[in-house]
């Protein structure tokens, strides 16, 4: 953990290069997600649910409405990836998406659900991509060109570093 709030488990290292062991291990993190992220919201009370996590952030309910939002995204990314050549993407805004009202109104149950189903069928599709196949990319037009690999440890640490920023509210707050 780092004493920054907006990187509790440290900003995004890209690889240089990622083994088998790797990728299985990013696929673990990415299974596990959806039951961290409920675990770190349990028993918050709504009010609990919208303070941010750290001053000029988003609230607990706008991070967990957003994580859905963001893999949503990457699923699509992988399946483009997976059966177009180099594919470009399109980006969104990710603070906008947090301000629009389903961020503030939904339950949060509904996220935590809609992630738990997103991650199993996003699982399966992860561990069924051959080793040549993991090298198959997307072109992002912020960041360039992205292998899956790349990508695959991307969206493990983003599982991590979501949930700690409410694990690490919770610890600061004595909740």
């Amino acid at each position: 953990m780092t004493d920054d709030s907006r990187f509790p488990i440290g900003k995004f290292s890209r690889p240089a290069a990622v083994s088998a062991e790797d990728r299985t291990r990013f696929i673990d993190e990415i299974a596990a997600a959806p039951a961290l992220l409920r675990k770190a919201v349990t028993g918050l009370s709504p009010q609990q649910l919208d303070t941010p996590y750290r001053d000029g952030g988003w609230t607990v309910r706008q991070v967990i409405h957003h994580v859905p939002d963001s893999h949503m995204n990457a699923f699509i990314r992988f399946k483009l990836a997976l059966t177009e050549t180099d594919p470009v993407i399109r980006p969104y805004d990710e603070g906008a998406w947090a301000q629009l009202n389903d961020a503030a109104e939904t339950p949060v149950e509904t996220s935590q659900t809609l992630l738990e189903c997103l991650h199993s069928r996003w699982v399966v599709l992860l561990r069924g991509i051959s080793s040549e196949a993991w090298k198959r990319r997307y072109v992002h037009p912020e960041m360039g060109i992205v292998p899956l690999e790349t990508a695959l440890a991307l969206y493990a640490w983003h599982g991590k570093h979501h949930t700690a920023h409410v694990t690490e509210l919770r610890k600061r707050k004595g909740w």
